[in-house]
C-alpha cells in the first residue's frame, strides 16, 4: 500500500443499508438516528507505540489519556457530548501489568472529566510494540452535528485555540526527554503535547449558536485540516498567517518554526471550522461570555479545493500536507 487516503477511498461503500444511517465515512465521525430528538456519533483512532507515542516523551498515564483524548476530539468536532468509550489493546512482553494499569488510569481521569463510562474493549497480546484502539460514543441534537462540507464562500475561517503547541512541545521532548529539564515556559509546551484537553465546551457552543459551521479537529496541523475542509466543501480557503494564534512560550522560536509548528505540527485538538461572516460576531460574543477562545484566522473564497498562505501581503499556495502512513520515506 502507498496511499491510505486513496485506499479508504476504494474501500468506502458506494451504497448503504441502515436507514438510521446520517453520516458514514469521510468525515470525524459516523453519525445515525438514536431517538425522535438526538442522533448518535461513534468515532474510533489506533495508537501505535514508535508510530505515535514513543515513551522517552509520554508516561504510560499520558498515554492512555492521549488515547482517549483523540476519540474525544473527534466528538467535540461534530458538536457532541461524550457518553461512552471502549479500548482494544495488543501488549507486547516489555509492558508490565502495572504500566497498562496506569495507561487505563489515565483514560480514566480524562473520563472522569467528560462523565464517560467504559463499557468494553479487547485485550490480546502481540510481540513488539504496544497497540492502542480506542472507540468513543456520543450524542447530538437531531440535525446539530458538525460536518466539514458546509463551507462557503463569504464565510470567515477559525480556530478555538493555541496552534503548534504541541509541536514545539514534541520538540522539546525530543531534545531533553521525558525528564527534562523543563523552564516554566517550556513546560507549558511540553504540557500542551502529553496532555492535550479536547475542546468539547467549544464544540457544544457551536453545535447549538449557528445553523451553518464547517468544523474539523486540529490533529495533523491547521494546514491539513483545512485542505479537508476544502476538499470536503468545494471551496478555497485563505490562512492569514498574522492572525494565527501562537501561544506566547513559543515567542523564542524563529517566525518559520512557529509557522510550520502551527501549519504542519498536529495534535493541538482545538477546532478548526467556518461560519458566516453575518454570525462571527454573535460567535464572539458567546465564546467570550465563557472565557473560551475564537480567533479569525482567514476566509473562504471560490475556487478549486485548495488553502493558500497569506502573509505580508503574498499569497502563496500549501501544498497538501498531512501524514500518511504509507508514504515511502528517504
Amino acid at each position: 500500500m502507498e496511499d491510505e487516503f486513496v485506499f479508504i477511498s476504494n474501500i468506502t461503500p458506494k451504497r448503504t443499508y441502515q436507514t438510521t444511517l446520517v453520516r458514514g465515512i469521510g468525515d470525524d465521525a459516523a453519525v445515525y438516528s438514536r431517538t425522535e430528538n438526538m442522533d448518535e456519533v461513534v468515532c474510533v483512532d489506533t495508537m501505535v507505540e514508535g508510530v505515535h507515542f514513543r515513551r522517552d516523551t509520554l508516561s504510560p498515564v499520558q498515554i492512555g489519556k492521549k488515547g482517549l483524548a483523540i476519540n474525544i476530539s473527534d466528538l467535540a468536532a461534530m458538536g457532541a457530548i461524550p457518553s461512552y468509550y471502549l479500548v482494544s489493546i495488543a501488549v507486547p512482553p516489555a509492558w508490565t501489568e502495572d504500566e497498562l494499569t496506569d495507561l487505563y488510569k489515565g483514560m480514566d481521569e480524562l473520563a472522569r472529566l467528560y462523565r464517560m463510562d467504559l463499557i468494553g474493549g479487547d485485550t490480546v497480546s502481540t510481540k513488539d510494540a504496544l497497540v492502542l484502539t480506542v472507540t468513543a460514543i456520543g450524542i447530538v441534537e437531531k440535525g446539530r452535528a458538525r460536518f466539514r462540507d458546509q463551507a462557503e464562500a463569504g464565510d470567515k475561517l477559525f480556530v478555538t485555540g493555541y496552534v503548534g503547541a504541541s509541536a514545539a512541545g514534541l520538540d522539546l521532548l525530543f531534545e531533553k526527554t521525558l525528564c527534562g529539564p523543563f523552564t516554566e515556559q517550556e513546560q507549558l509546551l511540553v504540557t500542551a503535547h502529553q496532555e492535550p484537553l479536547p475542546h468539547v465546551n467549544e464544540g457544544r457552543l457551536l453545535a447549538t449558536a449557528s445553523k451553518r459551521i464547517a468544523l474539523n479537529d486540529v490533529s495533523d496541523g491547521v494546514a491539513s485540516e483545512a485542505y479537508e475542509l476544502a476538499e470536503a466543501s468545494g471551496v478555497r480557503l485563505v490562512i492569514e498567517a498574522g492572525s494565527l494564534p501562537i501561544h506566547e512560550a513559543m515567542r523564542k522560536y524563529s517566525r518559520q518554526k512557529q509557522l510550520d509548528w502551527a501549519l504542519f505540527g498536529g495534535e493541538d485538538f482545538v477546532l478548526i471550522g467556518t461560519a458566516p461572516e453575518s454570525s462571527i460576531k454573535e460567535l464572539q460574543a458567546i465564546f467570550h461570555k465563557q472565557g473560551l477562545q475564537f480567533q479569525i484566522i482567514g476566509f473562504v473564497e471560490e475556487g478549486e479545493p485548495s488553502v493558500f498562505l497569506k502573509e505580508e501581503k503574498q499569497l502563496k499556495k500549501i501544498e497538501k500536507h498531512g501524514y500518511n502512513h504509507f508514504q515511502k520515506r528517504g
